[in-house]
């Protein structure tokens, strides 16, 4: 077992008989460089799948089956670390999409694009719960996390949909200004809104999960109240002041953007610790604080400067890191074959036939009411993030995460266009 705090940032150098492997940066910069190689390189192959590649290849899944490379390249003292700085990736990609989340364009979908919304999200989140019930009597461990945070954790996975993912599909098939385009981005930030509340609240239940202490029911309720009243000062409080903010900066006051632009790259950063103080997660004050921002020169200028990096650089860390806790040699015979497939099965039909039939009730078509629903049960990187979340907090196993990431994977890989 390594103590952590012996690790040295930086080398001597090899001349001088150091290992650069054995200290923290040099190891950081060949774990990231081998990270973009394969991503990008296996991005080109499957080009289909339309997302970062590589995190599960670099695991235990497949590499990493090679103790030697895996003790060498990915030792466990340097996993906090590489999982620290892809968190920052993360905490701008939240930032990012609700920057893009823009509620407004809902109004001209309205009532239609509510109800696809509500039942995108009601049917799967209860086909989850049937999925829960059936992993907790047949996978070994399942049944050490807390019932309730354990269904709502399955669920939230089920019924999530990746906005991003999405918008970048329909802008592919030219579909992003039409009926359908509207209807369906409208309908997913309805559905995205109430999924991450939904995962706020496994978060404020879940707690420190199986491994955790028994603590009391009033510690999740003052959770969730913290949350709320973060929420409501953001939108109170910090909205107004960004919009003041962005109503500042134009293109003659360059110096000025370059002021807000890294108040608010630090605003990122604030409100991501305290929704992590609060207890619920830092992704959630990112989100939020995001969201916050009104959409227009200023919030085009911000993600045309952090876009590219986050996307490029620390998200194929995110994915890397989630491949090696993935470990698909955990889902073994046939029963737990059988089990991907339900989930899979489960999931699709949930988001899809959901979606269909309310689509339907509003007079779409047939063929857009279907098109709407396979739109609907795009995943990506937004379910690997509540995965992951979940196997930090020790609510899901490893069996029932490599089941889960397959099923992320498969999803996402069904619903993108082939060119």
């Amino acid at each position: 077992m390594v103590n952590i705090t012996s690790i040295k940032t930086a080398s001597n150098g090899l001349w001088q008989g150091d290992n650069p492997l054995n200290f923290a940066f040099p190891l950081l910069i060949v774990q990231t460089t081998l990270i973009i190689v394969v991503s990008r390189f296996l991005a080109f192959l499957l080009k289909p799948l339309r997302q970062p590649k590589g995190g599960v290849l670099l695991g235990p899944s497949a590499f990493g089956r090679n103790k030697d490379y895996l003790h060498t390249i990915f030792p466990s003292w340097s996993t906090p670390i590489l999982e620290s700085v892809a968190s920052i990736g993360v905490l701008f990609y939240l930032f990012l999409l609700g920057l893009e989340l823009d509620l407004s364009s809902t109004r001209r979908s309205g009532t239609k694009a509510f109800g696809i919304a509500i039942a995108g999200i009601t049917l799967p989140f209860l086909c989850g719960i049937g999925v829960a019930l059936v992993f907790r009597k047949t996978i070994d461990g399942a049944d050490k996390a807390g019932f309730t945070q354990f269904l709502v954790f399955i669920g939230v996975a089920l019924s999530i949909t990746a906005f991003p993912v999405l918008a970048r599909i329909l802008a592919e098939l030219k579909l992003l200004t039409t009926q359908i385009g509207e209807t369906a981005m409208a309908a997913v930030a309805f559905n995205d809104v109430g999924a991450w509340i939904l995962l706020a609240l496994a978060v404020a239940l879940a707690g420190d999960g199986a491994g955790g202490h028994n603590k009391s029911p009033l510690i999740s309720i003052w959770v969730l109240l913290s949350g709320v009243a973060f929420v409501a000062f953001m939108m109170v409080v910090i909205r107004p002041a960004m919009k003041w903010v962005a109503s500042r900066c134009t293109p003659e006051q360059d110096v000025v953007d370059e002021a807000y632009i890294c108040l608010t790259l630090a605003g990122v950063m604030v409100a991501g610790f305290i929704t992590d103080l609060i207890g619920i997660h830092s992704i959630f004050g990112a989100f939020i604080f995001g969201f916050t921002i009104p959409k227009g020169q200023f919030a085009d200028r911000l993600i045309s400067r952090i876009e590219d990096f986050v996307s490029g650089l620390l998200l194929p860390l995110y994915f890397a890191s989630s491949g090696l806790k993935t470990d698909m040699a955990k889902i073994r015979g046939g029963g737990a074959w059988g089990l991907l497939a339900l989930v899979i099965t489960t999931a699709c039909a949930g988001k899809i036939l959901g979606t269909f039939v309310v689509a339907m009730l509003f007079m779409i078509p047939v063929r857009e009411s279907l098109t709407l629903g396979v739109l609907m049960n795009t995943k990506g990187l937004v379910e690997l993030i509540v995965l992951n979340i979940g196997k930090e907090k020790k609510v899901l196993n490893d069996e029932s995460f490599a089941i889960l990431v397959l099923m992320a994977l498969f999803t996402t890989f069904i619903t993108s266009p082939r060119s």
